[in-house]
C-alpha cells in the first residue's frame, strides 16, 4: 500500500460528520464507551458502533473491553491537530464566503445520562445500594 492509498483510507474515514464528532470527543475525553458516545451524540448504539468500526478499520481508534463495555480511544494523539487544522480551514473558507457555520450539536450536552462504569461507578460495584436497587 502506498502512502497516498493509506492517506485516502484515513480521509475516507474522516469524511463523515458523526465520525468527526466521535474523534473530537475521544480527543477531549481520552476514551469513551459506546453508551457514553450515545448519550453525548443522541444517536443509537448500533449507528455509533458502525461509525466506530469504520474509524477502527482506518486505524484511527483502538478499543478495549471492560466487563460488558467496550471503550474506544484515539490510536495516536496527533489526530487532534489534524481535526483542528481542518476546523480552522473550514472556518476561514466560510468567513471568506460570508457564511456562518453552526456546530451540528454541542459536544458536551448529553441527551440522557450514561450508565457506564466510568460515569456511574456505584451502579457497577457488587453489593452497593445502587446495584441492589437496579436488580429489583
Amino acid at each position: 500500500m502506498s502512502v497516498y492509498e493509506r492517506m485516502a483510507t484515513i480521509f475516507k474515514a474522516l469524511a463523515h460528520p458523526v465520525r468527526l464528532q466521535i474523534l473530537e470527543i475521544l480527543q477531549q475525553e481520552g476514551e469513551a464507551c459506546v453508551c457514553h458516545l450515545e448519550s453525548i451524540l443522541g444517536k443509537r448504539q448500533a449507528y455509533i458502533s458502525q461509525q466506530l468500526s469504520k474509524l477502527r478499520d482506518a486505524g484511527l481508534v483502538v478499543d478495549r473491553r471492560e466487563g460488558l463495555n467496550i471503550f474506544y480511544a484515539l490510536t495516536e494523539p496527533d489526530v487532534g491537530p489534524l481535526l483542528e487544522a481542518a476546523r480552522e480551514h473550514v472556518a476561514a473558507l466560510a468567513a471568506a464566503e460570508g457564511i456562518h457555520l453552526a456546530v451540528d450539536r454541542p459536544i458536551y450536552a448529553p441527551a440522557r445520562p450514561c450508565k457506564c462504569p466510568r460515569c456511574e461507578p456505584a451502579l457497577h460495584i457488587p453489593g452497593s445500594d445502587e446495584t441492589a436497587m437496579q436488580a429489583q
